[in-house]
């Protein structure tokens, strides 16, 4: 099975053709590996982290590139079970709000934050960043204020 770690190219394209200057929501899935794999060359190589436990580091290392992007962890959850997409199993689910697409883009060229990603790549095994436009929830289940 291959696993989503780093968007693509094209992904990456296709996320600066959105307006960058509005609110973004990110939907985190994220599946870790059971021993973190960190480049040869990287001082935690030999240290037997876990994925959980790489990814707490990154979390640590991205908190002041994240602070300074303004972005919020707006939800978190421990999926138990996937109703729908059975065959996709999760071990961390969370959303991240930032002020603007731009503010996300600058977090992830912020050199700090590019040192930290190392450990996310370590950790992860698979994972699915959606990228989703902010709305008012309505009264109703599925409804919104906002026009699509």
């Amino acid at each position: 099975m291959v696993g989503h770690v780093d968007p693509t190219r094209e992904a990456r394209a296709a996320f600066r053709a959105l307006p960058a200057d509005q609110p973004i929501a990110m939907i985190n899935l994220l599946r870790f590996r059971e021993t973190a794999a960190y480049p040869a060359d990287h001082p935690d190589h030999a240290a037997g982290r876990t994925g959980a436990e790489a990814y707490a580091a990154y979390g640590r290392a991205a908190a002041a590139p994240f602070a300074r992007s303004a972005g919020t962890q707006i939800w978190l959850g421990r999926p138990e079970l996937t109703l729908i997409g059975a065959d996709e199993v999760w071990d961390l689910a969370f959303i991240a709000r930032y002020e603007t697409a731009e503010a996300f883009l600058a977090m992830l060229h912020d050199p700090e934050y590019q040192q930290a990603v190392i450990h996310r790549q370590a950790a992860v095994a698979d994972s699915r960043l959606i990228r989703c436009r902010p709305q008012d929830a309505g009264a109703g289940f599925g409804e919104t204020r906002d026009k699509p």
